[in-house]
């Protein structure tokens, strides 16, 4: 019953995220700074006024701040270990529930971080949990969405992630959206049978899958170099980018070498570890190699239909259905722009 009843409290991220010292809180708060430090330190129960003005400075609700007995909703946890401490990490509202994500690179390089963990300096100031759409997907031209959506005020995080792992992550409520591209089932089929019904799924585009191969190998169709002993680098299973390469090896033993992304079989060709793998058109061509088509692929972004109301996510649907968004995105080699924003149940 003790345990149920300890209030526990973020006052000390929260400030932190700001950039605030305690007695920055204090002033603005109109509470003493060794209160400020007791509350933060859990020696000090705020009164209720105490708690309402430190919510109101912080533009937050309450239960964001304090919770009784272990993790309340607002209290962040991990959304996954990171690797080792410290660590940086960001922080986004999903579900209801605030998620701690172990920051990662991903195709928009270096983002700026929320905090280090444990008790490391803070990172950039302001950013608000609520106002943060968690993407999962391996589009390397995520970052065209990461920009459209800073001009609606909306921060984009970016996990790189398979199409099979990012519908994992979105059900198990990690993710707002996964993006996906399995085209030998269906995204449609896909996503009824992992998730069920209740989604909906957003096209972005059609692209081109294929082969990224050295200049060097001179081969001139998809044949010639299935015929030839080559060095393949491949991807995860569960990827759409695995799945095509299974369909032409045809039972042949995978690749030993596998890339985590797009880029990442590009650059395993590019700087001669392999000679050739399967990629999209846009990660081959601006390594500077050869590309042979394989198929073309719908690219659809699924999203739970709970979801459809949160800004955020409706947000990500008015970006991708406007023309700036879509001229961008014609402009990508490979890229067919002209179903972006159709949005179809998936029941």
């Amino acid at each position: 019953m003790a345990e149920r009843n300890r209030l526990e409290n973020q006052v000390r991220e929260m400030r932190l995220r700001r950039g605030w010292s305690q007695e920055d809180l204090a002033d603005r708060a109109g509470l003493s700074r060794s209160g400020v430090s007791a509350i933060e330190a859990g020696r000090l129960v705020p009164s209720a006024a105490a708690a309402l003005a430190l919510a109101e400075v912080m533009e937050c609700r309450v239960e964001d701040l304090f919770q009784l007995g272990g993790r309340g909703p607002g209290t962040p946890e991990w959304a996954w270990p990171p690797a080792r401490l410290p660590w940086r990490y960001w922080l986004a509202e999903v579900g209801g529930r605030v998620w701690r994500y172990p920051v990662e690179a991903g195709p928009m390089g270096v983002q700026a971080h929320d905090g280090v963990f444990p008790d490391g300096p803070p990172g950039q100031t302001g950013t608000d949990p609520r106002r943060t759409l968690v993407m999962a997907c391996c589009d390397p031209a995520a970052g065209l969405s990461a920009d459209g959506l800073a001009r609606l005020d909306v921060r984009l995080i970016v996990l790189p992630r398979s199409s099979g792992a990012a519908l994992e992550l979105l059900r198990s409520g990690k993710v707002h959206v996964a993006g996906l591209h399995l085209s030998s089932l269906g995204n449609d089929a896909v996503v009824r049978e992992r998730l069920g019904p209740n989604h909906a799924l957003l096209t972005v585009a059609r692209w081109e899958e294929g082969l990224a191969l050295a200049p060097s190998l001179g081969a001139r169709s998809v044949r010639e170099v299935l015929r030839s002993q080559h060095r393949w680098v491949g991807r995860e299973e569960g990827s759409g980018a695995r799945q095509c390469l299974d369909e032409l090896l045809q039972g042949r033993k995978p690749p030993r070498r596998i890339a985590r992304d797009h880029r990442g079989v590009a650059e395993a060709v590019r700087c001669g570890w392999a000679d050739v793998g399967v990629c999209l058109r846009l990660s081959g061509e601006e390594a500077g190699l050869d590309f042979l088509s394989v198929r073309q692929e719908r690219y659809d972004l699924c999203f739970a239909k709970s979801a459809a109301d949160d800004v955020r996510v409706k947000a990500l649907v008015s970006l991708v259905r406007s023309t700036s968004y879509r001229d961008l995105l014609a402009a990508l080699p490979g890229y067919d722009a002209s179903a972006a924003g159709e949005l179809r149940p998936v029941d």
